[in-house]
C-alpha cells in the first residue's frame, strides 16, 4: 500500500474504570497490549501519536510518538492534535484492537471526499425505555446506529471544532459530535462487527477469542 499521508491520534490515556484492570493501553490481549494493537493497525500512516497517561512509562519499540494525555479523552486528542503534522487525522479508540485495513480504506476514502466521517453499524437488538424495573416503550432501532472509530477528519476542521467546543464549554465522548455542533455534517460509512470497543470483564474472553484468528 505505500504511506498513508494521515496522521493516526490515539488517545490512550483512561484509566479503565469500568474494566477495574488499570489504564486499557497496557490491558494484554492475545499476547500484546491494547496499544501494540492499535498502533499495528495503522503501520501504513505516515504518522502516529499517542496519548498516554501521565508519568506512564513510554513503550519501546512501537512506531509512534507518545505525548502526556489529559484529564478527559477529549484533552487528550486536543493534545494529540496540536502535534499533528497532515491535513488528515484518523481518531482511533486504544480499546477497539480488531481494525481491519478494509475499515481504514473506507473511512480514509470518505474523508477525503467529505472531511469528516465515521463508521456505524445497525443495532441488532430491542430497544426500549424501562417504566421503573418493568418493560417500558419500545424504540425503533432502524432509525439508530452504533458509532465506532476510525474516524477521520480534515485536521483544521478537527482543531476548529474542538476550539468551539473550549470556548462553550461543550464535552463529547467522540469527536464527530464536536464537528457536528459546528454544523459540519459528517459521513457515515459501513463499520464492522469484529470492531467493538473493550468496555467490561466480559468483554475479554470475546477479545482473546476473536485475537487467536485475527492475523490467521
Amino acid at each position: 500500500m505505500g504511506v498513508v499521508e494521515v496522521s493516526v491520534l490515539i488517545p490512550a490515556a483512561g484509566n479503565g474504570e469500568r474494566l477495574g484492570l488499570g489504564p486499557k493501553a497496557f490491558l494484554r490481549v492475545g499476547g500484546k497490549t491494547l496499544l501494540e494493537w492499535a498502533v499495528g493497525a495503522f503501520q501504513e500512516a505516515a504518522e502516529v501519536l499517542v496519548a498516554l497517561p501521565p508519568g506512564a512509562p513510554v513503550p519501546k519499540g512501537l512506531r509512534a510518538t507518545f505525548l502526556e494525555g489529559g484529564r478527559t479523552r477529549q484533552e487528550s486528542v486536543s493534545r494529540l492534535l496540536e502535534a499533528a503534522s497532515l491535513p488528515l487525522v484518523l481518531v482511533h479508540d486504544v480499546a477497539r484492537p480488531f481494525v481491519s485495513q478494509r475499515l481504514v480504506a473506507r473511512v480514509l476514502e470518505a474523508t477525503r471526499a467529505t472531511g469528516a466521517a465515521v463508521p456505524v453499524l445497525p443495532l441488532p437488538d430491542t430497544l426500549i425505555r424501562p417504566e421503573g424495573e418493568g418493560y417500558g416503550e419500545v424504540v425503533p432501532r432502524e432509525a439508530l446506529r452504533l458509532v465506532q472509530t476510525p474516524q477521520g477528519f480534515f485536521t483544521a476542521l478537527l482543531r476548529e471544532a474542538h476550539a468551539y467546543a473550549r470556548k462553550r464549554g461543550l464535552s463529547a465522548t467522540d469527536d464527530a459530535q464536536l464537528v457536528r455542533a459546528l454544523g459540519y455534517p459528517v459521513a457515515l460509512v459501513e463499520g464492522e462487527r469484529a470492531a467493538f470497543k473493550i468496555t467490561y470483564p466480559e468483554d475479554l474472553p470475546l477479545a482473546e477469542a476473536l485475537a487467536r484468528v485475527w492475523n490467521a
